[in-house]
C-alpha cells in the first residue's frame, strides 16, 4: 500500500525525489518490522489450532514461515550489507506477496485431534 499509494501520492503532489526517497527508506523498516510482529502472532494462533506436524505441512504455516525468513533476511541483509538494494527490495516485495496468498487462505479451525 505504501510502496504504490504513499510513495506515488507525494511524487504527484510535487514533492522532491530525494524527499520521497528518504521517506520510503524510513518507512520500509518499520513496515517490515510491524510485518514481522504480524507474522510472529499468526504463527502463534495458527500453532493454538494446528500441531507442530500440521502446521509445517500446512500451506499457512509454509507461508507464515517464508515470511519470517524474508523479513528476518531483510534486517540482517540491512545491518550486515546495506548496499544490497535489490535484496532488500526483493524481501519487501516478497514478504507483500506472502501476505497476499495468506489473505486469501480459509481461517485455521481447532484440529479434531486436540481438545
Amino acid at each position: 500500500m505504501m510502496h504504490f499509494v504513499l510513495l506515488k501520492a507525494l511524487e504527484q503532489l510535487g514533492f522532491a525525489s530525494l524527499l520521497v526517497q528518504e521517506v520510503a527508506a524510513y518507512l520500509r523498516p518499520v513496515l517490515m518490522g510491524l510485518a514481522l510482529v504480524c507474522v510472529l502472532l499468526q504463527l502463534w494462533v495458527l500453532k493454538q489450532a494446528l500441531p507442530i506436524k500440521l502446521l509445517l505441512r500446512d500451506i499457512r504455516g509454509q507461508l507464515l514461515l517464508v515470511a519470517l525468513l524474508l523479513a528476518c533476511s531483510f534486517f540482517i541483509s540491512q545491518t550486515f550489507w546495506p548496499s544490497a538494494e535489490y535484496w532488500l527490495m526483493y524481501s519487501y516485495v516478497a514478504l507483500a506477496l506472502c501476505g497476499l496468498l495468506l489473505v486469501v487462505q480459509p481461517v485455521p479451525v481447532k484440529h479434531p485431534a486436540i481438545h
